[in-house]
């Protein structure tokens, strides 16, 4: 018999062949998710069904065997209905079933994950591991060795190119483009790369022209909320759309408009209040999270667009050879941004970041493959700093959301997050990262004004 401290699985192979470090708590999660969406609240029986899971895994397999992901699931509902959570077994049954049908989704994308080409992953994994920055280990070496500040050159000279030959690909379809719209998820630095458009675009005489999408919001009691009661910033729904569409056709007709004026303090918005009209060097720029939504720009014919997406596509492996969620990535630039910025605590905006993603797969994802041109603005020098100013968060968001149904998702990647950084040589401080660096956007000591 295994206790609750000790266990006869080390490791397990997912469903990709590889072989990983086996988590207990993956399974004790994840049939406290399924309890709790049949009303159970009670994270140490979760855990100790996992215990028990882990015990029939040794009596089938034996021990110190090598499951598979599969063999563990199939062995979660057999104890479930064994131990008397009927209940529990069938709201897993579901889970894994949801969980098989996005997994087959993905695979009919093919040449896709998250729509983003695979070509251009590999690429940046091929240019991580030709700079050593492929994994925690391999930062953490050049911290030691004193190459931290080389490291930090490559990487922003890296994302200046990628910026420029985006600008230079936009400047060739000149005069037929009337709008650049500049999309990205949150946090993956669509201001900066905007900046630094702008100022290649200027050096051939064109002009980019933002059109404030966030003047567009309706007033805030007729935004959606989430489950929590929360007022959903991250929906395109928020958004007065038809009004976003008549105004870019007047101004391509070259109309002058008066654009709305929404207060983020009373949650109001004002009718006609900024003028805008189009000079003959100008193009209209769209800087929003909602860009590639087609309902924002349905107006205006594809041909008359460039789409320009940024992501933090970074290839870094932690210790256990897991790479990195783009999206934690993100999250951790929130985070810090969010403290100083919009004055949130850090877990504030952990427990936000929920609907912050659901947001993203719904309205963004889906509209990837559209694009004319992709920037990776992932860097890996980020991360420990990242860790310096952050790390603390964590173990506090995993005691707090732990036992807390409803809050696992934060539970979840707070725990991640944690794992990740674990193992990474934290950088004490920001002193070699440029004034226009994209990572200032969010630690604050830009040249740039936002």
């Amino acid at each position: 018999m295994t206790d609750s401290l000790s266990t006869p699985i080390t490791k397990i192979v997912k469903r990709n062949g590889s072989v990983v470090p086996y988590d207990r708590d993956r399974i004790a999660t994840a049939i406290f998710k399924a309890a709790a969406t049949v009303g159970g609240s009670d994270r140490e029986m979760a855990e100790a069904l996992a215990v028990k899971v882990e015990q029939a895994v040794a009596g089938t397999y034996g021990l110190n065997s090598i499951p598979t992901v599969e063999d563990i699931q199939d062995l979660v509902e057999k104890t479930l209905i064994e131990e008397g959570h009927a209940k529990t077994s069938r709201a897993y049954i579901l889970y894994r079933a949801k969980r098989a049908e996005a997994r087959e989704s993905r695979a009919m994308q093919g040449e896709y994950s998250d729509n983003i080409p695979y070509k251009k992953i590999y690429e940046i994994l091929r240019w991580n591991m030709d700079h050593g920055c492929d994994t925690v280990e391999g930062i953490n070496q050049l911290i030691a060795a004193g190459q931290y500040p080389d490291l930090v050159r490559a990487v922003e000279q890296r994302y200046d190119e990628e910026v420029r030959r985006g600008a230079e690909q936009m400047l060739e379809r000149i005069p037929g483009i009337r709008i650049v719209i500049i999309a990205g998820p949150s946090s993956s630095g669509k201001t900066t790369t905007t900046i630094k458009a702008s100022e290649k675009l200027s050096e051939a005489g064109i002009q980019l022209k933002a059109i404030n999408v966030d003047h567009y919001f309706f007033d805030l009691e007729m935004h959606p909320k989430d489950e929590f009661g929360d007022y959903d910033y991250e929906t395109p729904q928020a958004l007065d759309l038809e009004l976003i569409n008549f105004h870019l056709t007047e101004l391509l007709a070259g109309r002058t408009i008066k654009t709305p004026h929404y207060d983020f303090k009373t949650g109001k918005r004002q009718l006609e209040v900024h003028e805008m009209a189009l000079e003959d060097n100008e193009i209209v720029l769209i800087d929003s999270l909602h860009g590639l939504y087609d309902a924002m720009t349905h107006s205006i014919p594809a041909d008359q667009k460039f789409r320009l997406y940024i992501e933090t596509l970074g290839q870094v492996r932690t210790r256990d050879g897991i790479f990195m969620r783009w999206a934690d990535n993100r999250l951790m630039r929130r985070m810090i941004r969010d403290s100083w910025h919009r004055n949130l605590q850090p877990l504030q905006t952990l427990t936000h970041w929920h609907y912050v993603r659901r947001s993203e797969l719904r309205n963004i994802i889906p509209f990837i493959s559209s694009v004319d041109y992709v920037v990776n603005s992932a860097m890996p020098h980020e991360l420990p700093i990242m860790k310096n100013k952050l790390f603390r968060y964590f173990p506090e968001a995993m005691e707090l959301y732990k036992d807390d149904p409803k809050r696992q998702d934060a539970y979840v990647r707070a725990k991640r997050v944690h794992d990740m950084l674990s193992g990474l040589t934290e950088m004490p401080d920001d002193q070699h990262i440029p004034q226009k660096s994209l990572l200032r956007e969010f630690i604050g000591g830009s040249q740039y004004s936002y």
